[in-house]
């Protein structure tokens, strides 16, 4: 419950920064669309906005221009059509709220709500019977990352099965450039199915299959730091309490580990938000990939990294150390009635 509650208040905080890395990750990427003037006389004299195939294809000339990409970069937040600046994370917020206004920075907070309880729930379930389970069973050394890996690709593809549809429609919401009316959840979800069915709620969930990967070597090297600070704790105390310094290392074995998962993998979330666009040229998870990085490099493939690891890497850390206080509080409450009942 509390590593819920922990998920939930992340996931309200980081929202902003959540909609910034989406949109990054997009093909249009923060372009804004420049007006198409009309020749003297013409019968339509007003201006009109680019269409989302004309924004894309701007957006890939611009990044062919790029002389010199930088990975870490968040870059092409507010590119216009005349200059190809780079902008910090607060430029960014910026550029949405002068552009959409300030409820725009919580774009499909809604879903992130509605799923990070599930999502979170499923997965934590799943790691810890999987690796029960496995651990009982006697063929593979129990806790031996054989166990971690294949627990939390368990975990990873049961929470991935079951809440894609909810993540989604928060990454079409996030993905909503309009500053007057907002879509709606309802509005979206009938949009979608007007489109393709049931089936289309699902687009995307092969990168996020992939993106299993990005769990396996979060929690493979997690675990293996844990290891290592509980031999320290044990050296350098003899009882079997913890301390808050102890649950701080915890902290520090989350964030680590997940920025080497999240460097590592990065790409297949660049690849499923590409996917879940509407009406894009982006059909496959290789195909995906291959496009990007033919029309884009290694920096489109990196798109909105800097932005993930500012939202994600604090989370992480949070939420590793929030479940482990859990289980430790949980274990003693077991273990102390078991010492009672056996007592009396």
């Amino acid at each position: 419950m509390h590593c819920i509650t922990a998920g939930t208040v992340g996931a309200v905080v980081t929202c902003p920064l959540e909609v910034v890395k989406t949109r990054l990750q997009s093909s249009t990427a923060f372009l804004t669309p420049p007006r198409v003037v009309e020749p003297p006389g013409s019968t339509n004299a007003s201006s009109e906005l680019l269409r989302p195939e004309q924004r894309r294809k701007l957006s890939t000339t611009i990044l062919r221009n790029r002389s010199q990409p930088q990975i870490m970069a968040i870059s092409h937040c507010g590119i216009s059509s005349t200059s190809t600046k780079s902008m910090s994370i607060i430029q960014c917020l910026r550029h949405i709220v002068q552009n959409e206004g300030p409820r725009a920075l919580f774009k499909g907070l809604g879903p992130n709500l509605v799923g990070v309880a599930p999502s979170r729930a499923i997965y934590f379930c799943t790691y810890s019977q999987t690796k029960n389970t496995l651990n009982n069973l006697g063929f593979i050394q129990p806790d031996s990352p054989q166990v971690h890996i294949m627990s939390a690709a368990s975990a990873g593809f049961v929470s991935s099965s079951v809440t894609n549809p909810i993540w989604f429609v928060k990454t079409r919401l996030q993905l909503d450039y309009n500053s007057k009316v907002q879509m709606t959840v309802k509005e979206c979800i009938e949009r979608v199915y007007a489109q393709g069915g049931i089936s289309a709620f699902y687009k995307g969930i092969t990168a996020s299959y992939f993106g299993i990967c990005e769990t396996v070597v979060h929690f493979v090297i997690y675990e293996f730091i844990k290891s290592k600070l509980l031999e320290r704790q044990n050296k350098r105390k003899t009882d079997t309490t913890k301390s808050s310094r102890d649950f701080l290392e915890f902290m520090v074995a989350g964030a680590i580990s997940k920025t080497v998962a999240s460097c590592i993998a990065y790409p297949h979330e660049v690849a499923r938000t590409r996917l879940r666009e509407e009406g894009s040229k982006y059909n496959k998870f290789w195909q995906t990939l291959h496009t990007v990085w033919k029309e884009e490099g290694r920096a489109g493939l990196y798109r909105g990294l800097a932005t993930q690891l500012v939202r994600q890497i604090p989370n992480t850390a949070i939420m590793m150390a929030t479940y482990e206080a859990v289980v430790y509080v949980l274990t003693r409450r077991f273990n102390n009635k078991s010492n009672e009942f056996y007592d009396f």
